[in-house]
């Protein structure tokens, strides 16, 4: 037994000498076994160290600092890297080592990289120059190479992409310095998407476009600034090929919206009969005369009088179709009921359904209250509405089909100065005010009886005393120069 414990403690004296013994030499210096491993495990705490501190740095100082995502991830970076770089210089001068000694080292480990590790030394540089430019920040919703998914951590060597599925992808970074890379959050979030629709030739256009309008303006992601546009793009080999144009400021949500705008479109062709087709083929047959026979019941293959006639059937006459409700009639038809837009032709008829949307109000509904925001302007294409101030008791007017309200508040920067009511059902054409101005460009009559309203309206404002603000110098033309600024025409 003493023997055994005598050779373990010559064991472990010679290996204690052997790791204190001095087996390398950097520079002028030379270092064991013992020391090398005591610089690795200083060298791991400063790298540990550094990370912890730029994770403080980053949760805490620019946090409150009110830096966005993107920005905080990269500026934590550098300060690790920075971190690291000044321990580990620190490290190596206290262990003695001379920085200088250490140049021909590097210049060989220089080579190496370049030569076997050209990968990692392009992924690497690739990093800096996405952490330094930033042409992708941490958050950004990108697409490269058919990758289409959110940024979640940019590192020296690889980016690491979250896609809209939640599996997380590892891309080498130099991908996004030699590919194009699609950033839908760069600078501004908003994007459009086109979303194309086939319907059945014959179909109304202009039916199927404000179809297409309806179900964007009904989507409440879809932005009403820019508008809703849509494109007939083709005749197709079935279809006529049309596409909505919507903009949205949710790059991430692209794909439900789509498939929300999509069961919209289905719900508002059916309700307006539009039919979407199948994809078709006419056959053309020649010889007609001779295949007949081959499709003969009694199997008669030539002989024309073996072939017995159809019974002859009543044909019904066709019947009128009952003339259609105001609320069922095409936006279209509407607005050519109305004088102003009587003469316009289809086209024009497309631009106008594009500024603004039906909307249809029942019985003794409030459209609009007294004192809120002014945002829209209204005009009347069926039914009647009351004009009426709460704030002094009193009944103003009564407008019906094809006059128009809303019109002060937009182009004086005010309040609404009276509560509107329907008196009856009523469809009332709706223009946010971004749409006005280019409907007030193309329709200058309009414009003018706009202005000499809206002097008539103020005038009998100020008298009941409603618009007591405005002095009486307010003429139809400080009128039309308030149109001149805001909108330019």
């Amino acid at each position: 037994m003493n023997w055994l414990l005598t050779q373990l403690q010559s064991m472990i004296s010679a290996l204690g000498k052997l790791f204190a013994s001095p087996m390398f030499e950097i520079g002028n210096n030379r270092y064991s076994l013992s020391q090398l491993g005591s610089l690795v495990l200083i060298i791991i705490a400063v790298f540990w160290v550094s990370r912890g501190l730029s994770n403080w740095f980053k949760r805490g100082v620019l946090v409150r600092m009110g830096l966005d995502r993107g920005t905080r991830e990269v500026i934590a970076a550098f300060i690790r890297y920075l971190f690291t770089l000044i321990g580990f210089l620190i490290v190596l001068q206290t262990a003695g080592v001379n920085l200088s000694s250490l140049t021909l080292i590097a210049g060989v480990v220089g080579i190496g990289l370049g030569f076997g590790l050209q990968n990692l030394a392009s992924n690497f540089i690739s990093g800096l120059t996405l952490l330094v430019e930033q042409p992708i920040r941490v958050g950004d919703f990108i697409e490269v190479n058919d990758l289409l998914g959110t940024v979640e951590n940019i590192s020296i060597r690889s980016t690491t992409v979250r896609t809209l599925d939640g599996v997380f992808v590892i891309v080498p970074n130099v991908k996004f310095v030699e590919s194009n890379v699609v950033n839908w959050s760069y600078r501004d979030p908003r994007c459009r998407l086109h979303i194309p629709v086939g319907v059945a030739y014959g179909s109304d256009t202009l039916l199927v476009s404000e179809a297409l309008l309806e179900a964007a303006r009904k989507n409440q992601r879809v932005l009403s600034d820019p508008p809703p546009r849509v494109w007939f793009r083709s005749f197709g080999d079935s279809a006529l090929v049309f596409e909505l144009l919507v903009w949205i400021n949710q790059p991430t949500e692209s794909e439900p919206i789509k498939s929300s705008l999509n069961f919209q479109i289905e719900r508002e062709l059916r309700i307006r009969n539009v039919q979407v087709p199948f994809p078709q083929r006419d056959l053309h047959i020649r010889n007609l005369d001779e295949v007949l026979p081959l499709f003969h019941p009694n199997g008669h293959t030539g002989d024309p009088d073996s072939r017995k006639p159809l019974p002859e059937m009543a044909v019904a006459e066709p019947q009128k179709a009952a003339p259609k409700p105001p609320s069922n009639l095409a936006l279209r038809d509407l607005l050519r009921r109305i004088s102003y837009f009587e003469q316009c032709s289809d086209a024009e008829l497309l631009q106008l359904i594009e500024y603004g949307y039906r909307q249809l109000f029942p019985a003794d509904q409030v459209v609009c209250q007294e004192d809120t925001p002014g945002d829209s302007f209204y005009l009347i294409l069926k039914g009647s509405v009351e004009i009426f101030s709460k704030r002094v008791e009193q009944y103003i007017a009564t407008l019906n089909e094809g006059e128009f309200f809303g019109e002060m508040s937009l182009l004086l920067g005010i309040s609404r100065s009276a509560t509107v009511r329907t008196l009856e059902d009523t469809i009332l054409f709706v223009i946010e005010r971004n749409d006005l101005q280019r409907l007030l460009e193309n329709h200058r009559g309009l414009a003018d009886q706009i202005a000499q309203k809206l002097m008539e309206r103020q005038q009998t404002l100020r008298e009941m005393g409603i618009l007591s603000e405005f002095s009486e110098e307010t003429p139809l033309l400080k009128i039309r120069r308030r149109l001149q600024t805001l909108f330019g025409i």
